[in-house]
């Protein structure tokens, strides 16, 4: 694979790695805040940007089973979350394809200008 540049998210309402603060996912693509990872609260999102992601396991969550890669900053490498590869039952389908962000890896990296 080739070299991937680093995106940046112009405007407010952004996520970052809390890490690095290397820009993630806009606020607005948040679609729920009900979820939780490894580490407490997280969020899934439709959109994420700058981020690596590992090989597809097939892991048993507590709604099911699904196929789901380990996603890291491609800045810093830091853990972020996992993306949902695929959904084992229908009523869980709406996750394919978007991503877990546990909040305490992210953090606000929004501008405020006014």
């Amino acid at each position: 694979m080739g070299y991937m540049h680093k995106v940046f998210l112009s405007g407010t309402g952004i996520y970052g790695c809390s890490n690095c603060g290397t820009h993630l996912a806009f606020k607005d693509k948040v679609l729920s805040k009900n979820y939780t990872g490894q580490y407490g609260p997280a969020y899934l999102v439709d959109e994420v940007s700058n981020v690596h992601a590992g090989e597809a396991e097939k892991r048993n969550m507590t709604t099911g089973a699904h196929i789901v890669k380990d996603i890291v900053c491609m800045e810093c490498n830091r853990y972020l979350g996992w993306t949902y590869v695929t959904a084992f039952s229908s009523d869980q389908k709406f996750k394919e394809g978007k991503f877990i962000l546990e909040r305490s890896l992210i953090c606000d990296r929004s501008r405020n200008w006014d």
